[in-house]
C-alpha cells in the first residue's frame, strides 16, 4: 500500500520537450499549446499577444516564443 505522499519530481517538469519557438506571422494569432507541440493538449489553451513586443511566454508551461518576420 502507498504511503500517501506524492513524490518531489511529480508535476515539476513540462511535458513539452522544446522550450524557445520561433514562430511568424503565419502562425498568428498565437497560442500554447500549439498543435504541433509533443503534448499538445497539456494545458489549457492560452492566446498570446506577441504582436507588439516579438517575444512573449506562456504563464502556463514556460514556453517562449520569438516572432520571425
Amino acid at each position: 500500500m502507498g504511503t500517501g505522499k506524492i513524490g518531489p519530481r511529480v508535476g515539476q517538469e513540462t511535458p513539452n520537450s522544446q522550450t524557445i519557438y520561433e514562430v511568424t506571422r503565419a502562425d498568428l494569432p498565437l497560442h500554447c499549446p500549439m498543435n504541433g507541440m509533443r503534448l499538445w493538449d497539456s494545458h489549457p489553451r492560452v492566446y498570446l499577444p506577441i504582436e507588439k513586443t516579438g517575444r512573449e511566454k506562456c504563464p502556463y508551461c514556460g514556453t517562449e516564443f520569438i516572432l520571425k518576420d
